[in-house]
């Protein structure tokens, strides 16, 4: 393997950032940046700005062959300089240490993220909310896990006085983690963190849409004290790369964050491989409840958080909003100002500190959403404000949209669309919105809003998903589990829970 990898410099002149940005465009394999195997070299592929749909740069493309590579550098890591061969405090000395040079260069990374994808968690100026997203989902979970590298216990377990037994909490080995493109290094981190705090080496697969801020990351590690092969970065697409670390023989687990549909193929490999261990957090289509006593203010804002935020690309986004009929007009009044509030203020991440709302990531999810949009136009349904792309400019930027006159059974209300798309739904008692709300075959998350706690708590626990809110919508915390029921996952993500798996 060559280690001629590429540098490249990306200049920015706007008026919310001003710098150049180095950054190595190879893999990250065995604690250095890498050209790919010649013999399977799979080329280039230009990374986009949403914005303009120009190309930022390029970035070399792994192969099963590089996999295979990484693979022998991570288990080797593990077999001699990782793994429980090193103490949990000095796991987490390391982890502490790659979030704190994180947090130096935070700027930076920052504008790769929004150059690349725009991330935002919550609404507010692309550019202000990736800096936002990298400390609130990448640098603290970093740090979080950092915490409980030392903390991983078994168990003594009485039997008789004569016998003893216990628990060993052991690491698997190589871990395999594909991330998706809506949140880069939240993806990295909620993969990394709990992984190597437990004693395990990774090999983790950027998506090919936004890899940008994951190579960055990636020439911080040796830095932060990382022995080689324990943290190993192959760019590729998903059939080779992705494919390759799904039903590689030497992987004990494998993590994956995406679609429905690439989450059973995922599956499909692990078991037809070597039955390793699976965890999918896949898509959603969440119910955003909002009761006649709700403080409607307060249930406004959030409905338009759940899913404008990040311009709808979100899988745990409350696209199903599901209104009681004593507030409904007065609720589409003004979740109407927001999402207007929102059109006026759109554009490019660097362009203006006003700027609110940005592009969808790929031409690809561009066009699949207004796709989404028509088919719900042609049902039936009435567009209260959006409904069409934002302007004839460059870019792919989309209105956020609202439709009214929505009924369960349409398209948009049963699909995840994965874009600023809102279906507002009528309904008139607590029985009827439940088993509306549970017709879905997701299950990622709800919200409900009342002033009534009690309502609160029995709507949410009669809801059919991972994750439930009460008067507050995408309030993420490290130490709360995160994933899904029915075909929105496999196991846990993030706190406690994501080191036992």
């Amino acid at each position: 393997m060559s280690s001629n990898s590429e540098v490249i410099t990306i200049n920015l002149d706007t008026p919310l950032y001003k710098g150049s940005i180095s950054l190595n465009t190879g893999l990250f394999i065995n604690g250095e940046f890498v050209r790919p195997q010649e013999s399977q070299d799979a080329g280039k592929i230009d990374i986009i700005n949403p914005s303009t749909s120009k190309p930022i740069t390029s970035v070399h493309l792994g192969s099963s062959l590089d996999v295979d590579i990484a693979v022998d550098a991570a288990r080797k890591a593990f077999k001699s300089t990782w793994g429980l061969h090193v103490p949990g405090s000095v796991r987490g000395q390391k982890l502490q240490r790659l979030a704190e040079l994180i947090e130096e260069n935070l700027e930076e990374i920052a504008a790769l993220e929004a150059l690349n994808c725009v991330a935002s968690l919550i609404l507010g100026k692309p550019f202000a909310q990736a800096k936002q997203e990298l400390n609130m989902a990448c640098i603290t979970t970093l740090k979080y896990y950092a915490g409980w590298a030392d903390k991983i216990h078994g168990k003594t377990i009485e039997t008789n006085e004569t016998k003893m037994a216990y628990t060993r909490r052991e690491p698997y080995g190589v871990v395999g983690a594909i991330i998706p493109w809506n949140n880069p290094l939240a993806g990295l981190a909620w993969k990394v963190g709990p992984a190597v705090a437990a004693g395990n080496t990774i090999v983790l697969k950027p998506s090919e849409f936004t890899p940008l801020s994951a190579l960055r990351v990636a020439s911080l590690i040796n830095e932060a004290g990382f022995p080689p092969g324990v943290i190993n970065i192959v760019n590729g697409y998903g059939p080779t790369v992705g494919a390759s670390l799904a039903s590689h023989p030497l992987i004990a687990k494998i993590a994956f964050t995406g679609s429905t549909i690439t989450g059973r193929k995922i599956q499909e490999a692990a078991a037809k491989s070597n039955l390793k261990v699976v965890t999918l957090e896949l898509g959603g289509k969440s119910p955003n409840i909002i009761f006649d006593d709700a403080d409607l203010e307060q249930a406004i804002k959030w409905a338009g958080i759940g899913i404008f935020a990040n311009m709808g690309q979100a899988c745990c986004a409350g696209s199903r909003i599901f209104v009681q009929e004593g507030i409904y007009d007065a609720f589409i009044q003004g979740f109407t100002a927001v999402a207007q509030h929102l059109q006026a203020n759109t554009g490019d991440s660097f362009s203006s500190p006003n700027t609110l709302h940005g592009p969808q990531a790929s031409e690809a999810q561009y066009k699949r959403i207004l796709s989404y949009i028509s088919s719900g136009i042609s049902e039936g349904a009435h567009v209260q404000t959006g409904g069409e792309k934002h302007s004839d400019g460059e870019g792919y930027f989309i209105k956020p949209t609202i439709f009214t006159n929505v009924t369960p059974s349409m398209k948009i209300a049963q699909e995840e669309i994965f874009g600023p798309v809102a279906a507002v739904i009528k309904f008139k008692t607590e029985e009827e919105v439940i088993e509306m709300a549970n017709n879905t075959t997701y299950g990622l998350a709800c919200a409900v809003f009342t002033e009534n706690i009690s309502r609160g708590i029995r709507v949410a626990h009669a809801i059919e998903a991972g994750t439930a809110w009460i008067n507050t919508y995408n309030t993420i915390e490290n130490g709360v589990p995160f994933g899904g029921y029915k075909q929105s996952g496999i196991g846990r993500e993030l706190g406690e829970y994501a080191l036992e798996k």
